[in-house]
């Protein structure tokens, strides 16, 4: 909308600066005619004479001044016909700028509407977003409770709790505090959704998909609204919970234990999104094996990962999560997926970036050129677009 403002806002300039120039030219227009007006009232001429013959016969030269009026009154009508023409010009401009000053003003009201509608809408998500994970607290927070308590009582007796049952406190804390993380900063469900509906047609509708990393459940949703049968897994107990409470198949627990304990050649589909760059290479590299041996035949892997070939990418996304361990470039997945045995592996990118972009500069000159090249190759290094996924078929 910026944009189009001030696009709207140079257009009415430069209108109002045509009209200017126009009536500029009018006012010397006129200020001619006057002059010839003022010259026209100087002339003398004879006083007719009284004789007949003279009426009748035929004038062999111009009388004095003639040669002159001449002049005066085709100059007139030539500035006559010019300040006609500019008046209508005039008329013609003073037409287009109304328009352009009422598109500028539409453009204004409504980004002023829009960012009113946007902000709520913003707060409205944001409180949706906060809602659901006080519910989800007060749900861990009954269930601590009752451990503590728990605890409480082993104290009361002089016994001391193994690490095991502090474990079982602590980590629920340390998985909300995580949940709250990615509820800020990951986005909202909706837009995560509409991020990841270009992956479903990989997966035809019946067949079984994994999906490993699941968090909030985004992926499972989409899956089940396309009838395709998905099932989720994640370390983040509380991730796990708020996919239970929307109805959804979801396992806790670590990936490669539960990946490894599903039956070899079962699964049609096997999908993760923003996980991999939490693992280190070893686990990776095994996590892609063993979903070689749990695909059928045909059967597809998508592994979505932020794009460390994009500045904006590492800047904005990957160093903002702490828990990342390193970024994965697309060709070494690409190698990894290839060398585990999977075909027609491509590298798909996502989400690309609009607004953030350097924008060329307008002019077809060579110095131009030069520096719009320029800019396109800034542009594919800092703004690449933030998400790729690397998806392969089993032979």
């Amino acid at each position: 909308m910026k944009r189009t403002i001030e696009k709207l806002s140079q257009e009415r300039r430069e209108k109002e600066e045509q009209f200017a120039e126009k009536l500029a030219e009018l006012k010397r227009d006129s200020l001619s005619l006057e002059h010839l007006e003022e010259r026209l009232k100087t002339l003398e001429f004879p006083a007719p004479s009284k004789k007949k013959h003279l009426l009748t016969s035929k004038i062999k030269s111009s009388p004095p001044g003639s040669e002159e009026l001449r002049d005066i009154l085709t100059q007139a009508f030539g500035f006559t016909k010019k300040i006609s023409a500019s008046v209508a010009d005039i008329l013609k401009l003073q037409d287009s700028l109304a328009d352009a000053r009422d598109k500028e003003w539409d453009a204004l009201g409504n980004n002023h509407v829009g960012m009113i509608f946007k902000s709520m809408e913003w707060r409205v998500d944001k409180l949706s977003s906060e809602y659901g994970d006080v519910k989800l607290l007060m749900k861990k927070f009954m269930l601590l409770k009752d451990q503590l308590n728990r605890l409480l009582a082993l104290l009361e007796e002089k016994k001391m709790p193994s690490s095991a049952q502090v474990r079982e406190i602590l980590e629920p804390l340390e998985d909300a505090v995580y949940t709250g993380f990615e509820n800020r900063f990951r986005g909202y469900e909706e837009e995560i959704k509409k991020q990841q509906e270009g992956y479903i047609p990989y997966f035809r509708k019946g067949v079984k998909v994994l999906d490993l990393g699941c968090g909030r459940g985004e992926f499972l949703e989409l899956l089940q609204k396309n009838g395709i049968q998905g099932t989720g897994i994640d370390g983040n107990s509380q991730m796990t919970d708020i996919c239970l409470d929307k109805g959804l198949d979801c396992r806790k627990g670590d990936i490669l234990g539960l990946l490894a304990e599903w039956p070899d050649a079962s699964l049609d589909g096997i999908f993760s999104s923003q996980v991999i760059e939490h693992l280190l290479p070893p686990y990776l590299k095994k996590m892609i094996d063993i979903c070689q041996f749990k695909l059928a035949p045909s059967g597809v892997l998508i592994l979505e990962t932020i794009n460390p070939t994009s500045v904006f990418a590492l800047v904005q996304i990957y160093y903002l999560d702490l828990s990342h361990e390193r970024p994965v470039h697309p060709q070494a997945l690409k190698f990894l997926m290839e060398s585990a045995g999977f075909e027609d592996v491509r590298i798909q990118y996502s989400a690309e970036l609009g607004t953030d972009r350097l924008q060329n500069l307008p002019g077809a000159d060579e110095a131009s050129s030069i520096l719009n090249r320029n800019i396109d190759r800034l542009n594919s290094l800092l703004y690449a677009a933030p998400n790729y996924a690397a998806i392969g078929r089993k032979r």
